[in-house]
């Protein structure tokens, strides 16, 4: 294989998984290690991907396996109008009377805007602020159950207490918020604790609904939620590129572009 070729390659595995390590990439290829190094610094020197420490990521990407963790207020103001539209699209899964989760998040946030007018909903959150635009409606119908936790910086109540309060529970749906997305990782958060938090949370729930904008593709935290094949849907905006679309139609049970 040419290093051209080879070069193309390495790029689209970047694309797919969300970043590559060079020991991978020297198995996958059969080269030394010098070659695949010199391959990500011509790929970076064109600013098609950033290197990290042992491999690659996407563009923008905060490395292979994160911690970074935005506070909220950082995050909200990120992709509004496809918060909204994919919001409005998960809202029109909810039936009156059932019982949903919803883990931390602002995408999961605006969503809880668009569930206060439907009747009769208990809601199980790990978030204050999810929480807080329930209470503010003050639907004498609906119920809110708050774990309680740790706070986290982006406003997840996490660790053992949470847990503990959500493996007493059964749901009919859990919306997860995601911080990150690939095909290699499935999806994921830069906070270990809020992980295991939400795994109960997956656990606990009948369907699995992931709402995550296209800017979430690529993206790899530190410790992973949930595989692909775990989500019963995935709801994305027209930005999401088409190696993503066919990465995630190929795994999970539905893609739905709002």
């Amino acid at each position: 294989m040419l290093a051209p070729q080879r070069q193309q390659a390495i790029l689209e595995l970047v694309r797919l998984n969300g970043g590559v390590r060079v020991v991978e990439l020297v198995r996958a290829f059969g080269v030394s290690d010098i070659t695949i190094r010199r391959d990500l610094e011509a790929l970076a020197e064109r600013g098609l991907l950033a290197k990290v420490h042992g491999g690659a990521t996407v563009v923008g990407s905060t490395g292979i396996g994160s911690t970074d963790e935005p506070g909220f207020t950082a995050k909200s103001g990120h992709q509004q109008e496809e918060k909204r539209a994919i919001a409005r699209r998960a809202a029109s899964m909810v039936r009156p009377g059932t019982a949903v989760a919803l883990s931390a998040g602002t995408t999961t946030w605006t969503l809880a805007h668009q569930l206060v007018t439907i009747p009769g909903l208990t809601v199980v959150t790990n978030s204050v602020r999810i929480a807080d635009v329930f209470q503010r409606a003050g639907r004498p119908d609906q119920t809110v159950v708050l774990t309680g936790g740790v706070r986290t910086p982006s406003d997840a109540l996490v660790g053992p207490v949470a847990v503990a309060a959500i493996r007493l529970l059964n749901v009919d749906v859990l919306f997860l918020g995601v911080h990150g997305m690939t095909a290699r990782a499935g999806f994921t958060t830069p906070n270990m604790m809020e992980a295991e938090t939400d795994r109960a949370l997956v656990e606990a729930a009948g369907r699995l609904v992931v709402p995550a904008d296209h800017t979430k593709w690529g993206t790899v935290g530190i410790s992973t939620i949930a595989r692909f094949a775990e989500a019963d849907v995935v709801i994305s905006d027209a930005g999401l590129p088409e190696s993503a679309r066919q990465a995630l139609a190929e795994h999970v049970g539905e893609l739905v572009i709002a």
